[in-house]
C-alpha cells in the first residue's frame, strides 16, 4: 500500500516571505528502509565526513560547487564518499522514488533512505540524535515551520541554477531553498460524484458521506491548508478562517463529511471518493483510478512549498551538495514535475524550453491570484482552529 498521505503530520503550513509549508496528515511510522542504487557502497566511517573535494576547498564548508573545486571535483568527492543519507522521502511522494534511483545511477552513489514516512520534526530529531554518526541525515526536505525554527542546523549552499530561483523562494545566503510545491485541491471520482464547480456543491446530497479531509487540521498541514482554502472560497482569508471552520461544521451537519484519513487504497476502493489535499498528492493518490479528477477551485489558488536544506553536520558533505545540484538541475526539476509537483524553477525552465511541456500542461489548472499564507496568517489560523475545530467538527 502506498504511504504517501501519512507523511509529515507535524509540519504545519507557515510563511517564509512568500512560502508556505506543504504537509500531510497521519503520524509517522517507525519503519525504516534502504534504497540501494547502482555503484559499490563505500565505507560510512566518520572519516568519510571529512572528505575534501580534490583541488578545491573542503566540501563540508563549500557554499557552491566552485568553492568545492568545480563540479567535476564535487562529483569526484561525492563518489569517494560513496553514500548519501536521506530521510522522510516516501517513494511515491512527488516522485522521490525515481529521483533517488536516478541520482544513484548517475553518480554510482548508494542512497540510504531512512524513515520514509517520518515528519519534518522527526528529520531534525534524527539529525540531533545521530550527530557525529555515519547514519545521520545528510539533507533535509522540510515543512517551512520546522525549517524556520532550525536554520542553525543548515549549511548554506547555492546551486549552479541559483539565479533561476525567485528571491522570495530562497534564503539569500542559501541556508534554505524552496524545492517543489503545489495548490490545495479537491480530488474526486467522476464516476461516483458530479464534478464540483464550487465548494458549496460539496454540501449537496450527491456528496453524502463522501467528502474527506486529509487529516485533523489542528495537527496536519494538508488539512490545515484545506480549511484555509475553503475560507478563501467563502470570502474569508488565510488567517481569518472562521468561514472555513463553519463550512466543515455545515458539511458534517449535512452528513457529507467523512472522518476518514484518505490514502491511495481508500481512493482506489471507493471509500473516500472526494478528498481535500495538495494537487500533486491527489494526482498521485488517484493514479489507479481512471475516473479520478483533480480540481483547484476557480479563483481560490492556495499554494505551498517545501524547503530543501543541507545538514551542517552531514556525514557525506560532498554527496549532500551534489544531491542539491541534481535536484535543482533541469533533470531533477523535471522529475519532480513528473510526480505532479511544481518545481521551483518551473517558470524559468518554461521560458528556456527545458521543462517537459507535456508534464507541465498536465498539471491541474489554476485560475485567479495565488495566495501563499504568511506567518501571521498561520498564527491566527492556528489559534482559531485550536479553540474552535473540535467544538465545530469533532
Amino acid at each position: 500500500m502506498s504511504t504517501t498521505p501519512t507523511r509529515r503530520m507535524t509540519a504545519f503550513a507557515i510563511g517564509l516571505t512568500a512560502v508556505a509549508a506543504v504537509a500531510a496528515c497521519s503520524a509517522p511510522t517507525d519503519k525504516s528502509s534502504s534504497s540501494t542504487t547502482s555503484g559499490a557502497s563505500a565505507s560510512s566511517s566518520a572519516a568519510s565526513s571529512e572528505t575534501s573535494a580534490p583541488a578545491g576547498g573542503d566540501a563540508k564548508t563549500a557554499t557552491s560547487a566552485e568553492e568545492a573545486g568545480g563540479m567535476d571535483a564535487l562529483v569526484a568527492a561525492a563518489k569517494a564518499e560513496g553514500e548519501l543519507n536521506v530521510i522522510a522521502l516516501p517513494p511515491d511522494w512527488a516522485n522521490y522514488g525515481e529521483i533517488i534511483t536516478k541520482f544513484g545511477e548517475k553518480y554510482g552513489i548508494k542512497v540510504n533512505s531512512d524513515q520514509p514516512d517520518a515528519s519534518s520534526a522527526d528529520e531534525i530529531t534524527a539529525a540531533e540524535n545521530l550527530k557525529g554518526q555515519s547514519k545521520a541525515p545528510d539533507v533535509f526536505d522540510l515543512g517551512a515551520a520546522v525549517a524556520t525554527a532550525n536554520t542553525d542546523k543548515f549549511a548554506p549552499y547555492k546551486v549552479a541554477t541559483w539565479a533561476d530561483i525567485p528571491d522570495s523562494l530562497k534564503e539569500a545566503n542559501g541556508t534554505w531553498v524552496n524545492d517543489y510545491g503545489g495548490y490545495m485541491s479537491v480530488g474526486y471520482d467522476s464516476d461516483v460524484v458530479p464534478a464540483p464547480t464550487s465548494v458549496d456543491d460539496l454540501l449537496k446530497g450527491d456528496y453524502a458521506g463522501k467528502v474527506a479531509l486529509n487529516g485533523d487540521p489542528t495537527k496536519a498541514g494538508a488539512a490545515f491548508a484545506g480549511v484555509q482554502m475553503v475560507s478563501l472560497a467563502k470570502g474569508g482569508t488565510a488567517g481569518d478562517i472562521a468561514k472555513g471552520v463553519d463550512f466543515f461544521k455545515e458539511l458534517k451537519a449535512a452528513g457529507n463529511f467523512l472522518p476518514v484519513d484518505p490514502t491511495p487504497a481508500t481512493i482506489e476502493s471507493g471509500d473516500t471518493p472526494v478528498v481535500f489535499d495538495w494537487d500533486y498528492l491527489n494526482v498521485a493518490a488517484g493514479k489507479n483510478v481512471p475516473t479520478w479528477k483533480v480540481w483547484v477551485p476557480d479563483g481560490v489558488a492556495l499554494a505551498g512549498y517545501y524547503v530543501q536544506a543541507i545538514n551542517k553536520d552531514a556525514p557525506h558533505p560532498a554527496a549532500a551538495r551534489l544531491w542539491q545540484e541534481f535536484l535543482y538541475s533541469d533533470e531533477g526539476q523535471n522529475l519532480w514535475l513528473k510526480g505532479g509537483a511544481r518545481p521551483v524553477r518551473l517558470d524559468a525552465m518554461m521560458a528556456a524550453g527545458t521543462a517537459d511541456k507535456a508534464l507541465a500542461d498536465a498539471l491541474p489548472k489554476v485560475t485567479g491570484t495565488t495566495t501563499v499564507p504568511t506567518a501571521d496568517d498561520v498564527a491566527k489560523a492556528t489559534e482559531y482552529l485550536t479553540a474552535n475545530w473540535a467544538k465545530a467538527v469533532g
